[in-house]
């Protein structure tokens, strides 16, 4: 049988045990434990092993150091401009400091939800309607740092907070799509009268330089024609020079030469005319006949110059035989213009109007 002192023994070996369990602490890597003794923090323990007093030291509080994700639930914000919209978001967290975040708040995650969410309501509803949709990463910011100061003496580290889903209430989804449409079509428009302005602008640009260029033409031809003209008028100054020079001399065949010469040219001129088909003169034939008869005698003359100047020497009989006969044509020329009137009695008196045929 035991004796007392068996089972004495026994429960002092079991004491022991339990003593040594309960002194060794083992703690997981991203974990934090406060020791407390006798109710009152003393030391934290980190990852590893560790001995505390058995029966006078214990484990307080068993802390996660690493970050965390803390899910913000979906909530009513009124903005600035009094639309009530619907937002949620998450928050990243770390715990930096073990005592503080033991001993300074309770209850630590429903602290920084709670934190969170009313500094939600308060920035955004510090926002317009348009800014709260187009400015989220203002809105982050700001969220971080006010929840981030807030949060420092728990000794927690505040790593990120962000909006995940702004949802406006349905009519007024539906007017800022008209809006929207409103202005793409405005802007729409805008750009078409710009495009139909610089059209019409450079359309002006190239009438106007059409006609400057056209004016530039018409003066450059202008310039020219009155070149022409110049030149054409000293070709008809040099012409009556010559002429009157061959007057001067005492030929007067150059004369009814030229006066023959205009006199078929003005008659070329009526006869191509484009509305007239039928002409119908009283033409003077015998001064054409004259002219043709100066133009003969012209020729008489250069032939005869040039048979004199050929034979080694000019006999002035000859000059003067040249020069009468010069004087019977012109006298001949002159006698048939004055007989212009009797030419239909000749004509009847079955003579020859011209004198010597």
């Amino acid at each position: 049988m035991i004796g007392g002192f068996d089972i004495f023994a026994l429960v002092l070996i079991v004491l022991a045990i339990i003593i040594v369990i309960s002194a060794v602490k083992t703690i997981p890597q991203g974990f934090n434990y406060t020791v407390e003794r006798f109710g009152r923090y003393t030391r934290t323990l980190g990852p590893g092993l560790h001995f505390i007093v058995p029966l006078v030291d214990r484990v307080g509080r068993k802390l996660n150091m690493m970050e965390r994700v803390l899910n913000v639930p979906s909530q009513e914000v009124i903005t600035k401009d009094n639309a009530t919209v619907t937002a949620d978001g998450v928050t990243f967290f770390q715990i930096l400091d073990a005592p503080l975040a033991a001993y300074e708040v309770n209850n630590l995650e429903n602290a920084i939800l709670n934190l969170t969410m009313t500094n939600i309501r308060t920035v955004m509803g510090s926002l317009d309607l348009d800014q709260l949709l187009s400015q989220r990463d203002e809105i982050n910011h700001r969220l971080l740092t006010v929840v981030d100061n807030a949060t420092e003496p728990w000794g927690v580290k505040v790593t990120r907070i962000e909006i995940k889903d702004i949802n406006p209430p349905r009519d007024l989804v539906e007017a800022m799509a008209r809006q929207m449409k409103a202005e793409r079509e405005k802007r729409a428009s805008i750009l078409e009268s710009e495009g139909l302005r610089q059209s019409d602008i450079l359309k002006a640009e190239g009438q106007k330089l059409s006609i400057v260029l056209e004016a530039e033409g018409r003066k450059e031809a202008a310039f020219r024609d009155a070149e022409a003209r110049e030149r054409e008028a000293e070709a008809e100054a040099n012409a009556t020079k010559v002429v009157s020079d061959a007057v001067a001399d005492g030929s007067v065949q150059a004369l009814n030469y030229f006066v023959a010469q205009k006199y078929i040219e003005a008659l070329q001129a009526l006869a191509s005319a484009p509305n007239q088909k039928v002409l119908m003169l009283p033409i003077e034939a015998a001064s054409v006949i004259g002219a043709i008869g100066g133009i003969a005698d012209l020729t008489k003359d250069a032939l005869g110059d040039g048979g004199g100047s050929g034979g080694g020497g000019a006999n002035p009989a000859g000059g003067r035989s040249t020069r009468s006969s010069s004087s019977s044509t012109r006298s001949s020329s002159r006698s048939a213009k004055s007989s212009k009137s009797s030419v239909p009695s000749s004509g009847a008196n079955g003579a020859s109007p011209w004198p010597g045929e």
